[in-house]
């Protein structure tokens, strides 16, 4: 997509941008008011987020994995090389909606990597390079511009490439995480009627961050592309 400039400002790229930003800010929101609201309503069961994660982990035989407790607001995730569901503050212990909805997504991880689900192979198997990529690909390309070092910047360009495809591996990862834990919740009896209704809820606008996060790195990849491409035609 060809950028149209006014003043020096790249229209195209904020034309684009603006929107993006607008709605991960409005996605970041969605999740911060959903799990509050859902965090504050108890289940029947009274099952915590702990009690949720082993449940559905021993019914997919996977007593191996452990649950620990971590700090933090929604710093909950899966860690497959020590395989251990870390859950935060508000949901290791809380009997609620929001906390037995959270744990039942990172067991659903769990299961993932235990299936060899084929999305989380793959992002597993990018996570160094994007992690590199991440952190050097725009130095790699502003090297190469100022540099005037076509390939350096095209390289540059690749990486970050990288890190838009690893978003895009995010997305099924997620929400096919999202769909098992809600499928666990449900058969195993944990959740039921409205509280399903709440916990599908909550992991629905978490989805949404990734979704938010795709759209920007693709935003930024075509910003990216359209720099690189400038400077092509003015060699």
């Amino acid at each position: 997509m060809p950028s149209i400039y006014y003043g020096g400002v790249d229209v195209t790229y904020l034309l684009l941008m603006i929107p993006v930003l607008l709605f991960s800010l409005w996605a970041q929101a969605s999740v911060t008011s959903t799990f509050n609201r859902y965090n504050k309503v108890r289940n029947a069961r009274a099952m915590t987020g702990a009690d949720a994660a082993r449940l559905i982990l021993d019914r997919n035989g996977l007593h191996h994995v452990r649950i620990e407790h971590i700090s933090g607001t929604l710093t909950d995730h899966y860690d497959p090389r020590d395989n251990v569901i870390r859950l935060s503050d508000a949901v290791y212990a809380s009997p609620t909606v929001a906390a037995v909805g959270v744990a039942a997504h990172e067991a659903g991880h769990a299961v993932q990597y235990a299936e060899q689900y084929a999305p989380i192979r793959l992002r597993a198997s990018i996570v160094s390079l994007t992690q590199f990529a991440s952190k050097w690909s725009v130095y790699i390309l502003m090297f190469g511009l100022l540099l005037s070092v076509g390939i350096l910047a095209e390289i540059g360009f690749w990486l970050y490439a990288v890190v838009a495809f690893f978003q895009l591996v995010t997305l099924p990862v997620e929400f096919n995480a999202s769909r098992r834990a809600m499928q666990a919740l449900s058969e195993g009896g944990a959740l039921s009627g409205e509280e399903l209704s709440g916990a599908k809820k909550v992991l629905g606008a978490a989805a949404m961050t990734y979704v938010a996060a795709l759209l920007s790195a693709l935003v930024q990849l075509l910003r990216l592309w359209s720099i690189v491409s400038s400077s092509r035609r003015r060699r």
